[in-house]
This record gives C-alpha cells, sequence and structure tokens, in this order.
C-alpha cells in the first residue's frame, strides 16, 4: 500500500483518509475485506527468504501476503490509520487489548526486562495480569513520585493509564516520561483517544488501545491495538505470529470504519459527558463527580444511595460493561470491571463500593438525563446510608 503523503494533515482528515490513500487509484472507494488465511505462491524460494526476514526483525513482508498470521492486508490498514493518528512510525493490531498488553509484556520479558512499574488504578484485568504473574512478569505497584526509585537494571517497562479506568484520575504523561529515563512508558490511551491526547508526543514509547471501545465505537468489534517506533513493533509482529493473537479482518474493517468518525463521535459525546457531569455535580443527591480536565465521553460519581439500586433503574442508559459505543453504558466497577482487584488494592487507588462508571454516548443529552435523574429518583427512594464528611458534590 502506497502510504506516501506531501504534506502533514489534520487529525479529522487522518482519520477519514489514512489507511485509504491508494484506494481511488485502484477504482475502489470502500476498502476491500480480504479473507484468506493462506495466499498462493510459485516461488517459494522466494517466500522462504521473505520468511527468514520476518523471523529476524519482524518486519512487514515485502511483495504478496504469505498466511493469515503473519499479517493481512485489511488489518494493515488499520494499522497504518492509528499510527498516523497517534503519530507513531507504526502500530500493531491484536485480537483484544488485553492480547496486545500480553505481546508487550512478553516482547520485554525475551529481552530479559520482566520487572514491570505500574501506577494504579489500570483497567482490572491489567491489573490482574500484572499481580498475578501470569506471563512471568514482577510488578511493582507505586505512586507516580516513586517511579523513578521503584525503577531496576530489570525493568522493562512503566505502565500508566490517563485518564485511569475508571476513576478518570490523570497523569502528567511528560513528567512521568522523563521518571522513566531510558526505561520505557507505555500509556494506555483507550479513555482519550488521539483525538484528545497523543501520549506519544508527551514521551511515551508504547501506546495501548483497548479497540473495542472508541477506535471501533459500535460495540460490535473486540481488537486491541500498540502504537510505536518500527523496531519495537518488529517485536510485537513476531510474538503475534507465535502466539497467534491475530486480528481477525473484519473486525480490522470495522476498525477501520470506525476510525473515519471517531473525531466525531468523541467530541460530540464528550460534550454530553460535560453537560451530564455538571448536572450531576449539582445534585444532592450525588456525593462526588469525577470528570477530568481533558474532557472526553466518561465520568465517574459516587452516590448517597445503593449504586445497586441506581443500576436497576436505568431505563434509556444499558447497563453493561465497556464503554465508548454511540449509545450509553453504565457499570459499578467494583462488581464487574474491576472486581478481580483485590478489595483493599482496589478501595487503595479510589474505586470505592459506590463509584459507578458512565460511558456518555450520542443520544440527547436532555433524554439521557431524564434517565438518569428518573434512575437517582428511585435508587433514592430504596434508602440512602451515609457517606464520609469529605466527601462532596464537586467535578474532580
Amino acid at each position: 500500500m502506497d502510504t506516501t503523503r506531501t504534506a502533514p494533515r489534520a487529525l479529522a482528515t487522518e482519520a477519514v483518509h489514512a489507511g485509504r490513500d491508494d484506494l481511488a487509484r485502484q477504482g475502489l472507494h470502500a476498502p476491500p475485506i480480504d479473507l484468506s488465511t493462506t495466499y498462493p505462491s510459485y516461488d517459494s524460494r522466494g517466500e522462504a527468504a521473505r520468511v527468514d526476514a520476518f523471523a529476524t526483525t519482524g518486519a512487514e513482508l515485502d511483495g504478496p501476503p504469505v498466511y493469515g498470521r503473519l499479517g493481512n492486508p485489511t488489518v494493515a490498514r488499520f494499522e497504518t490509520a492509528l499510527a498516523r493518528l497517534e503519530g507513531t512510525e507504526a502500530a500493531v493490531a491484536f485480537a483484544s487489548g488485553m492480547a496486545a498488553l500480553s505481546a508487550v509484556l512478553l516482547a520485554r520479558a525475551s529481552m530479559g526486562l520482566r520487572h514491570v512499574v505500574a501506577v494504579r488504578p489500570l483497567y482490572g484485568c491489567s491489573d490482574h495480569l500484572l499481580t498475578a504473574g501470569l506471563l512471568g512478569s514482577e510488578v511493582t505497584w507505586t505512586d507516580p513520585a516513586g517511579i523513578a526509585d521503584a525503577l531496576r537494571p530489570d525493568t522493562g517497562l512503566v505502565i500508566v493509564e490517563s485518564p485511569a479506568n475508571p476513576t478518570l484520575a490523570e497523569l502528567d504523561l511528560r513528567a512521568v516520561a522523563h521518571a522513566c529515563g531510558n526505561v520505557p512508558l507505555l500509556a494506555d490511551n483507550t479513555f482519550a483517544t488521539p483525538v484528545l491526547q497523543r501520549p506519544a508526543e508527551q514521551g511515551a514509547r508504547f501506546v495501548l488501545h483497548s479497540a473495542t471501545k472508541y477506535l471501533g465505537g459500535h460495540g460490535d468489534v473486540l481488537a486491541g491495538v500498540v502504537a510505536c517506533d518500527e523496531e519495537f513493533a518488529g517485536r510485537l509482529r513476531q510474538v503475534r505470529f507465535a502466539t497467534g493473537g491475530v486480528l481477525h479482518p473484519l473486525a480490522g474493517y470495522l476498525l477501520l470504519r470506525g476510525l473515519s468518525t471517531l473525531p466525531v463521535r468523541v467530541r460530540v459525546a464528550s460534550a454530553n459527558a460535560a453537560e451530564l457531569a455538571r448536572r450531576l455535580s449539582e445534585d444532592p443527591r450525588v456525593a462526588r463527580v469525577h470528570y477530568p480536565r481533558i474532557g472526553g465521553a466518561m465520568i465517574a460519581f459516587e452516590v448517597h444511595g445503593d449504586p445497586h439500586a441506581l443500576i436497576a433503574a436505568v431505563r434509556l442508559i444499558t447497563p453493561a460493561v465497556s464503554l465508548g459505543s454511540v449509545d450509553s453504558l453504565i457499570q459499578h466497577p467494583a462488581s464487574i470491571s474491576h472486581r478481580i482487584v483485590d478489595a483493599e488494592d482496589r478501595r487503595g487507588a479510589g474505586v470505592s463500593d459506590r463509584l459507578l462508571r458512565l460511558s456518555v454516548g450520542l443520544e440527547d443529552v436532555d433524554d439521557l438525563w431524564a434517565d438518569l435523574d428518573g434512575a437517582l429518583a428511585r435508587a433514592e427512594a430504596e434508602g440512602a446510608a451515609p457517606v464520609p464528611a469529605e466527601a462532596g458534590g464537586t467535578v474532580g
């Protein structure tokens, strides 16, 4: 695919055109979906040479595809587009966000760098993967100020998430990257997306997305992706080939389609979320509201009443795990997304038992508020328990 550009383009333009630059010259408008798992070749010597080159560097194959686990043309279009949006040399897509994170950990471990420094909160399964040592990694949990002191000679990675799941806590990524020294920083950018921030511009070497969320944007695709430099992308491709965590071509097609509307979706949903955060912060039935300075479509809030009663009382908003879809979703992190995290660690990271996470979609904001208002009223009717005195209805 010819990806040559003559001048820098705005993010909204890249979202529509990146990964599709060659289509018009082929007489195509929509990107094709290549579902082949294998590809014919009568030149087995040439094929052997290309496979040898991949085994050495993990570079994308020069010439026609060989096998679906080595790469797919439709998925490659999405990878090209996401790298453009994040401002990195390359991107490597996987079957899920957890497959993407696992590949990063395995790639660093293959270099003898098994130690990880991480800052809570992270997505619950990311936290569990690190804490349980399922891939042979060892983790040191710290706050941002302790990152430099936590580094060891075998530290292969520093992992942060900003805004964080589910509290929406924010970090100064540039300061964190400086504290990392020569150790690569991995920033999970799932909540912000490249529309609101580009961590690579602030010093992160690896940018992780659960592409299931905003990049796909419609709740119908499961995927993960890492944006990074080409050298590390080669290692990730080798891990993907060896472990089989490949992205299906149809998912790659849906993600590429999702990127074209990403800026519009994020901005509209963010405007809705900012207004809902304002209304929630002024509501006496709400103990505390967390909404990031950077903006975005996620809100976390704590209620005076029973959060489970509110979950049961919504009618328009969907009570479901996940986020980033065109429709609004609400869930109770302590019960679902972060249930697998030790309760003491969970609460220490600010994930209280009263916390609710709301992923705001593209519905009319007044309809969303009417649903929340009604759910709060029904939850309040079931009785309120006291909350700590320091809790206040301010946006934080």
